[in-house]
């Protein structure tokens, strides 16, 4: 059981919510806060005072004063009018992850809703709920307003849910599961749609996959570096040391133990060739900035997933309501359009090192990794593949935190984007993910050509582990199923497990 307090949330927290199911609960520790700021705003109502989003209109009407009677349909409204986002539904791990954001920033305490209400929140990962929510229109501010509309309208029993990949009506399934909706109460409409939890949740879950699929990149360019008969020589700690940044000391370290004990590449250790290509000779250099833009995009999500990212905020102690712009995403738009930048230029030294191993010109392999060329065209079309995605990636990566557009009758001028930024990330890591599959299929076709010499542990081991689910090409067969099988084991760490086994980690 996982207990949220509004403090403590983890990436991890986040991605075991997501996609394990683990149960969560309100911590006792948040309900003094709670509490607090609830009582506050209804001290608020109680003198008639003027205040945004609870006794006033939002965005550029927020110059119209609500009376206190009116304040609970104002928060109904504002969710109604709000869910106007549309296209295909958010993922069910995305919206999970959602639903927790919210409940952990509400239960930071400055937020002044009730308890239930957060505890409400809970209750729908609890209970399996799946809200439906459009994915496109959000701008990044006021924070992820539409998408947490959708959200929040399930919790008043209005909106629709999903089961079982089809849209029902979110009363039938509040019904069906005994729940009572909520009337919403002054400020915590708001307080429910104000916020980045759209692309906070899209951003947590791109991370720690990032995170993996770097290890895995690692892993097949050490494959590659044994295909293409590469030196380790470029690994060399005296190497980074002399230029010290952390992800590159770091990569060079682990790519000399995954080559570690290769007789690929003691086989020709003397060879007459200087040096090798930048695409294996600069894998610590170019993936070890991979890495620290990963760290420094993960460390900036566990602040996000800890603040309070609605608006106005309630400081009780001081008797206080501050409006301010804690919602605005432009922290996660720069670090999460940097993380598909980043996550870019993977695929991009994966497909010239697939372009290489190809290339007989370049290779020393067999024309396009294929036995009786010709006849067979191997793994030709291939990196026709890896270089459409990669293609793809230089477009999906263009910033989108560089663009703003005003919203509201101009009273929201400047916004983040970052949804879109977020969206990219994904995309990106999913194209990735795809050309690192091709460039593993044709570096274990590569060092098949080498036997009966042995790969070093870790790629060997990874060699291993793909022969026993893709048996090696000796004559042309359908190549698509043998791609969505690599990838597949991409995704599930079966190839990263394998390695893990000799007692690398990465």
């Amino acid at each position: 059981m996982l207990k949220i307090d509004g403090n403590a949330l983890t990436l991890q927290d986040v991605v075991r919510v997501a996609r394990e199911y683990v149960p969560v609960a309100l911590s006792e520790k948040a309900l003094p806060g709670i509490n607090a700021s609830r009582n506050y705003v209804l001290e608020i109502l109680k003198n008639k005072q003027v205040v945004y989003g609870i006794t006033t209109g939002v965005g550029e009407l927020s110059n119209q004063y609500i009376p206190p009677e009116k304040a609970v349909q104002l928060q109904e409204n504002l969710i109604r009018s709000h869910a106007a986002n549309v296209g295909e539904p958010l993922n069910k791990e995305t919206v999970r992850a959602m639903i927790l954001l919210r409940a952990n920033a509400l239960a930071k305490g400055f937020s002044g809703v009730r308890a239930a209400l957060i505890e409400k929140l809970l209750e729908l990962l609890n209970r399996d709920i799946e809200p439906y929510i459009p994915s496109r229109g959000s701008v990044g501010a006021s924070g992820d307003l539409s998408p947490l509309a959708h959200l929040a309208l399930i919790l008043t029993g209005q909106g629709e849910c999903r089961e079982n990949g089809e849209r029902v009506p979110a009363a039938r399934v509040l019904k069906k599961h005994h729940i009572t909706p909520l009337r919403l109460q002054p400020k915590e409409g708001l307080a429910l749609i104000n916020g980045t939890q759209l692309m906070s949740a899209i951003g947590c879950l791109v991370v720690r996959d990032a995170e993996i699929l770097l290890k895995h990149a690692q892993v097949a360019g050490a494959m590659s570096l044994e295909a293409l008969k590469g030196t380790a020589r470029a690994f060399d700690a005296r190497i980074h040391a002399a230029r010290p940044h952390a992800g590159q000391v770091r990569i060079a370290a682990n790519m000399l133990n995954l080559v570690r004990d290769s007789a690929i590449i003691a086989s020709h250790a003397h060879c007459s060739k200087v040096q090798d290509a930048y695409t294996l000779r600069c894998i610590p250099q170019v993936y070890g900035a991979v890495d620290d833009t990963i760290r420094y995009a993960r460390s900036v999500l566990e602040t996000e997933i800890n603040s309070a990212t609605d608006n106005p905020l309630i400081f009780a102690d001081e008797k206080d309501v501050i409006s301010g712009g804690n919602f605005h995403g432009e922290p996660l738009a720069f670090i999460l359009d940097f993380l598909g930048i980043s996550l870019s230029e993977i695929a991009n030294i994966s497909e010239r090192t697939v372009d290489r191993m190809v290339n007989p010109h370049v290779s020393g392999l067999p024309p396009f990794l294929a036995e009786e060329n010709g006849l067979n065209s191997g793994f030709m079309i291939a990196q026709y593949t890896a270089a459409a995605l990669v293609s793809e990636n230089k477009v999906l990566a263009h910033p989108a935190s560089v663009d703003s557009i005003p919203t509201s009758a101009g009273q929201e001028d400047h916004v983040s984007m970052g949804s879109v930024s977020a969206e990219h990330a994904r995309m990106i890591l999913e194209n990735v993910t795809q050309v690192l599959a091709i460039e593993m299929l044709g570096a274990a076709q590569g060092i098949d050509f080498h036997k009966p010499l042995e790969a070093g542990r870790g790629s060997a081991a990874a060699q291993r582990l793909i022969r026993e689910h893709i048996p090696h090409w000796k004559e042309d067969r359908v190549m698509y199923p043998d791609i969505e099988t690599m990838a597949g084991l991409i995704r599930n760490g079966s190839v990263l497990a394998a390695v893990e086994k000799e007692g690398i980690i990465l």
